[in-house]
């Protein structure tokens, strides 16, 4: 008779019953030592096997859950998809770490290693989960649309594509630009179609020797009959400066974002003719040259 092979050992201190003695020469001898590390094990691989099997049928159904929240909210579904895959292998891993749990394996190093593994990953993408993240940002909040005339992280122009890690713009000479979505998100984000309305900001000069009252009269008018600008809010026409060649006003109207530029277009030109039509002086820049003659002697 000899004694408990080593790869035995460790079941038979678990345990106050000591596995009988074992006889390599007997065959029943090996199914006793079998029938024995199912008796002490047997509930505990139970015990893994359904965790195993619930917890993926868990994982699934949360993670689809969440996917049915995200299309309901209009998540993009690209941003959608790698939300739940994440999720699911956050979700397997720690159903992986409570099986061995289960089984008695030390799982302190699985999870010292599992770390270090994602610090690394981590570390070496760092700038593409900045651009994930930053992604994941406007995707939720929605500081611009597609369609929408923007102005952020150092270009212009009108959004064409939302992607987790850039942005994508057509500017007004149709050229394409793609923007990693923390250069948009790094600084500010003007968004001109964010509302309705827009106002115009135009600033007309007039000759000192010009009468004002009339100059102001002929800008209202102007701005009068162009049906594309509102009436409310009425138009704003003020004296603004006292410049050096020039009395500076401002006419300010509102208009419907989408009529923005050809409004502005149309009046700069209407204002300079009706201002001709009318003997108003638009006058150059100018500076008067004193002259003092010094006589010898």
């Amino acid at each position: 008779m000899l004694s408990i092979p080593t790869w035995l050992q460790g079941a038979a201190e678990t345990t106050d019953k000591k596995p009988p003695a074992m006889d390599y020469t007997d065959p029943q001898a090996y199914m006793d030592a079998a029938m024995h590390m199912v008796e002490e094990h047997g509930l505990n691989v139970v015990k893994a096997i359904a965790i195993f099997v619930i917890g993926r049928w868990v994982v699934k159904i949360a993670v689809g859950i969440i996917k049915k929240l995200l299309a309901k909210q209009n998540v993009d579904a690209a941003l959608t998809g790698f939300l739940a895959n994440i999720l699911h292998l956050a979700g397997l891993a720690m159903v992986l770490i409570a099986v061995l749990g289960t089984l008695n394996v030390p799982t302190a190093s699985f999870v010292a290693v599992l770390g270090a593994a994602v610090f690394a990953v981590g570390f070496a993408l760092q700038g593409s989960l900045s651009n994930f993240a930053a992604g994941v940002m406007i995707i939720f909040f929605k500081p611009f649309k597609i369609g929408d005339f923007v102005e952020g992280g150092g270009a212009s122009g009108v959004i064409l594509e939302i992607t987790v890690f850039s942005t994508m713009l057509r500017t007004g000479d149709n050229k394409k630009i793609i923007v990693p979505n923390a250069g948009m998100t790094g600084g500010n984000i003007v968004n001109y179609s964010a509302r309705d309305t827009r106002r115009v900001d135009l600033v007309f000069g007039i000759s000192y020797d010009d009468d004002m009252t009339k100059a102001k009269a002929i800008m209202q008018r102007v701005c009068d009959s162009d049906e594309r600008i509102l009436k409310d809010p009425a138009v704003t026409i003020g004296l603004i400066e006292l410049a050096d060649s020039s009395v500076n006003f401002v006419c300010r109207p509102w208009v419907k974002s989408a009529d923005y530029w050809g409004v502005y277009f149309d009046l700069n030109e209407n204002m300079k003719r009706a201002f001709d039509d009318a003997g108003i002086n638009i006058p150059y820049p100018q500076r008067d040259v004193h002259m003092h003659e010094v006589k010898a002697g």
